[in-house]
């Protein structure tokens, strides 16, 4: 898992790509909403953002 994460900073900062870093948060932190609030009665709310 820590491989990926110093392989994605390698490529972003060779390639200067920094704008991806909020992108890749953001997606980590739905992900992590979508898992830890499954089946619970936040779960009606989680739809309306898609």
């Amino acid at each position: 898992m820590i491989d990926v994460i110093v392989d994605l900073w390698q490529f972003m900062k060779t390639r200067k790509k920094f704008w991806l870093a909020p992108v890749i948060g953001v997606l980590v932190l739905l992900g992590a909403l979508i898992v830890f609030t499954q089946g619970s009665a936040v779960a009606p709310f989680i739809y309306t953002l898609f």
